[in-house]
């Protein structure tokens, strides 16, 4: 459960008879975007801060950390906070120019740049990475995977790792197809939901549906967006892994982030952070 957020039933979130819809990308507003999926950063920066101490080869409590397709930034600025130097990639120009100013506000660096998750370097190495909410399965071919990995390999340290979480598809049961979930601040309130609305096994595709109801003072409105995922099963996403030999699976967890209890992935696993060591 995120804190501040509590979960809806699907009846609660798509009735949109009385709201006006705006059709596009969730990526276009970013403060919406990262109002409701900001909320969890207690529990996720802590254990990106647990994996450092961890994980990492390197021992210091500063660390140079890179997110690619880091959006809004919405852990970034809180790990800039701690004393890290952060930086990140995205595609969306929006979400790019709103990180930076939260940066700058803050008194630290616009370190975010606009580019490709799959085409980018770094002018010094990272000791660390993290993409921790499916942005990976954005990459619609194995092809644009291998080359994200290979990206990342090249800008982490030897010694560092690459924190990448995503939703597994399960060989032993049904994969969950909706999630609905609420969070509110002072006047603003945004309920979210998010929904299957195709999937193609063979073709390793599911399409989803995702909306944000939001609620304030002056106007309410509903922003519709639709996307595209890739599948992975445990055995396909192994598969992509040996592509990338500078990566090895130091461990795995799942979306409890829960530092001392990693999990052992099998055909009921749905929810996954690999810690990608850098060789």
């Amino acid at each position: 459960m995120f804190s501040g957020v509590c979960e809806l039933n699907s009846s609660d979130s798509v009735d949109d008879s009385f709201l006006q819809v705006v059709e596009g990308s969730i990526y276009d507003w970013p403060r919406f975007y990262d109002f409701i999926y900001g909320a969890d950063w207690q529990a996720e920066t802590r254990f990106l801060n647990n994996c450092l101490r961890r994980f990492a080869r390197k021992r210091s409590r500063r660390w140079r950390l890179f997110e690619p397709a880091c959006g809004t930034g919405r852990l970034l600025h809180r790990l800039a906070e701690q004393g890290h130097d952060v930086a990140g990639v995205d595609v969306n120009e929006h979400a790019v120019g709103f990180c930076n100013r939260r940066l700058e506000k803050a008194g630290f660096p616009g370190s975010v740049v606009q580019g490709d998750m799959c085409n980018f370097t770094l002018q010094r190495p990272c000791d660390a990475a993290f993409n921790t909410i499916n942005s990976f399965r954005h990459l619609d071919s194995d092809n644009q995977a291998t080359k994200h990995l290979r990206c990342m390999a090249a800008a982490i340290r030897s010694g560092g790792f690459y924190a990448l979480g995503f939703h597994i598809t399960p060989t032993h049961d049904d994969p969950d197809e909706e999630e609905y979930w609420t969070h509110r601040r002072g006047h603003l309130q945004i309920n979210a939901g998010m929904w299957l609305l195709n999937r193609d096994i063979k073709h390793r595709m599911e399409r989803f549906a995702l909306v944000f109801d939001v609620y304030m003072p002056t106007k309410q409105f509903r922003i519709r967006d639709e996307f595209s995922f890739r599948t992975y099963t445990a055995k396909q996403f192994d598969k992509l892994l040996r592509k990338v030999p500078e990566f090895e699976v130091a461990a795995v967890y799942d979306f409890a982030y829960d530092i001392d209890r990693p999990i052992v992935v099998d055909g009921d696993t749905q929810d996954a952070v690999f810690i990608l060591k850098r060789l």
